[in-house]
């Protein structure tokens, strides 16, 4: 009863607290998945990926599907981005992509298609929309030769757009090719800013579709906004937020910006001189918290914010919640199967990821193979971290006890280092430890990378773990 009651308990507040934060904030994953795509080797090849559909067919896995399709071109480069995308205007790239994806489509579908039904597909790229109405009907009528999907009000389909590529007329046949959610890039609505980032979208542009996906009948309308981009500051931060929240989306995230030139040549365009210092950033940061909690968003977690009836906010109310390589999801039992350039498959108790360049993927696909790069076979150990991480980024809680049910461990002698660790963190005000329950606090949620980096065993464990650290993100 003490499970189910806290499972399904209303979720307190998130709590700002600026000193705790200056003193935490360090280097970390973002634990889309554990272990992270970082540990993924080589070794790991189709053969593997096939045993897993295989080991998954073998037990008659009653999980659900989720699609993910990887469409990497944009017409025009936006300084900030981090993503694997090809920027050209040369359309006949997407014409010989789509060939290829189609090919994987079918080789993935041969293998699987069968063995579920699909309640979760999830466009993202790039710009999902480069593709035209023509080449986007063509592709999903092509997914829905192979996989069955579940109806409408069941399944979850949801596509990222860029506002500047789409009118409000392409919105509403997104919506009639099958889409029911969509996330809107905005960053910013500030001219300046958007200038700055090579990014300019006008805010009329970006309502006037917002408002056809409203009319068109889209189940769950997400705008994406960026913290510390160059020229940003408190005011112009808070002029967003009160357009943003009178455009009333249903989920809105809110991203921390890595500025990490040495890792994505188009950040070396951004002025370091024009970015916001590290307070200027907490300022914002503790703005946003502010001004979406009064406005009656719930703090998800990370940098997820969703109105109390959206489905992720009662998906994390009831213990549902999920994290993937999409973010937060309420899908939490599906195989992942993912296509595309670079996509990230999750099957089994395996990870497996594509070709990251289009040549690669091209020739893997030409010799009839699935044009998996590297991947990881999760081990035992893997398999009990991972679910420790999940709880605590979508529930904030961990149930010692339950654990100890599902796996052969004494919780104390096995996590006994982790537990020195998570007694510091205790005393930071991060967190609360007993026998039963690891409870985060309020003011913990937003460190909650922290907390989770406790249970990565991979952290440290090379001795080139600390160059690799340098590819993650400050945690705040």
């Amino acid at each position: 009863m003490a499970v189910a009651a806290t499972a399904l308990s209303l979720v307190p507040s998130v709590q700002f607290d600026a000193a705790l934060i200056r003193k935490m904030s360090r280097q970390g994953p973002r634990y889309t998945s554990y272990p992270t795509a970082d540990r993924f080797t080589d070794e790991f090849a189709m053969g593997d990926y096939l045993q897993a559909v295989n080991t998954v067919r073998a037990m008659g896995s009653r999980n659900s599907l989720s699609i993910y399709i990887h469409v990497p071109f944009c017409d025009k480069l936006c300084y900030y981005c981090a993503c694997n995308k090809i920027i050209t205007k040369n359309r006949s790239k997407a014409e010989v992509y789509l060939t290829y994806l189609k090919r994987e489509i079918d080789m993935q579908g041969k293998l699987a298609g069968d063995l579920n039904t699909v309640t979760q597909l999830h466009f993202g790229g790039g710009t999902p929309t480069y593709l035209s109405d023509e080449q986007m009907g063509d592709l999903l009528a092509h997914l829905r030769r192979w996989f069955r999907f579940a109806t409408d009000d069941a399944g979850e389909y949801s596509i990222e757009i860029d506002p500047r590529t789409v009118t409000p007329e392409r919105i509403r046949t997104l919506r009639t090719q099958g889409f029911n959610r969509i996330s809107f890039g905005v960053q910013d609505f500030d001219a300046e800013v958007q200038k700055a980032v090579n990014r300019i979208q006008p805010e009329e542009t970006t309502l006037a579709v917002m408002q056809a996906a409203r009319e068109a009948g889209f189940r769950s309308i997400s705008i994406d906004l960026i913290y510390g981009l160059p020229k940003q500051n408190v005011i112009t931060m808070d002029q967003t937020l009160a357009k943003v929240i009178a455009a009333n989306p249903d989920r809105i995230s809110i991203y921390n910006y890595a500025h990490m030139p040495a890792l994505f040549k188009s950040q070396r365009q951004i002025a370091e001189d024009e970015l916001p210092n590290a307070e200027t950033k907490l300022d914002m940061l503790s703005l946003c918290i502010k001004r979406l909690s009064a406005a009656g968003y719930v703090y998800i977690g990370m940098d997820h914010f969703a109105k109390p009836n959206d489905d992720l906010a009662v998906a994390q109310r009831q213990g549902r919640l999920h994290r993937n390589f999409q973010g937060y999801s309420t899908h939490a039992d599906a195989e992942m199967i993912s296509c595309g350039v670079s996509a990230i498959s999750a099957v089994g108790s395996t990870y497996s990821q594509n070709e990251k360049t289009l040549d690669a993927y091209y020739e893997r696909i030409e010799q009839g193979e699935l044009p998996i790069a590297r991947g990881i076979k999760l081990s035992v150990d893997d398999l009990l971290r991972r679910i420790i991480i999940q709880m605590l980024m979508c529930n904030f809680e961990l149930s010692i006890r339950s654990l100890e049910v599902a796996y052969p461990i004494t919780f104390a002698n096995y996590f006994a280092t982790e537990l020195e660790q998570l007694r510091a963190l205790e005393t930071d005000g991060l967190l609360s430890l007993d026998e039963d329950w690891l409870t985060v606090s309020p003011k913990g949620r937003l460190l909650i990378r922290n907390i989770c980096m406790v249970f990565d065993r991979y952290l440290g464990a090379k001795p080139e773990a600390k160059l690799e650290r340098l590819r993650y993100s400050k945690t705040i």
